[in-house]
């Protein structure tokens, strides 16, 4: 398991940015992945806890709890690896970006710092699907990312707290499709 493999690309200096400006994490990839689920920037949650999808009301890991068996309360480095044993890949459309907040609405986009998918692809060549996991993560890659090469997309609900318009077992039955791949 490869937990930080972000494949090595320069990046602005942005030691002196706001205290606002937010940056996500590695990847949480092997070499084998078939499919990245792509959020949007990490939120203040999971800033702290240094981890994805940590606010305790984030559906995410119940959802993989439920579709590959993955406990939700097992420990953070084992959810890790078993997102790797199921050949799926964690990473976010934006490198860094500013926000105030947690909320995806919150992202200046002239700010978006994004993630070199195209290199992560070449180094994931598996990769089959891109699972959005949510809007906003699909309008952010539409906007500052251009695939070299052609993978299918599918945009699933977010599974935020924020998204309260679902209720889990409608989220769980839309993140159900990816296990199709």
């Amino acid at each position: 398991m490869q937990i930080g493999s972000q494949p090595d690309h320069h990046l602005p200096d942005l030691t002196h940015a706001s205290n606002h400006f937010a940056f996500g994490f590695d990847p949480i990839a092997r070499p084998d992945a078939r499919i990245l689920i792509l959020g949007s920037l990490p939120g203040t949650a999971s800033l702290t806890q240094q981890q994805y999808y940590a606010h305790r009301q984030n559906a995410f890991w119940r959802i993989l709890e439920q579709l590959y068996q993955i406990p939700a309360t097992d420990t953070y480095e084992a959810r890790c690896q078993q997102v790797c044993a199921h050949q799926l890949a964690i990473w976010d459309v934006c490198h860094a970006a500013h926000r105030i907040g947690s909320l995806d609405s919150n992202i200046a986009h002239h700010s978006v710092i994004a993630n070199d998918l195209n290199a992560f692809l070449s180094v994931h060549p598996r990769i089959e699907l891109i699972a959005f996991n949510g809007q906003a993560a699909a309008q952010l890659f539409k906007k500052h990312i251009r695939l070299l090469r052609e993978v299918e997309t599918l945009i699933l609900p977010s599974t935020s707290p924020a998204n309260a318009s679902l209720s889990f077992a409608e989220k769980l039955a839309r993140w159900a499709m990816i296990q199709s791949v």
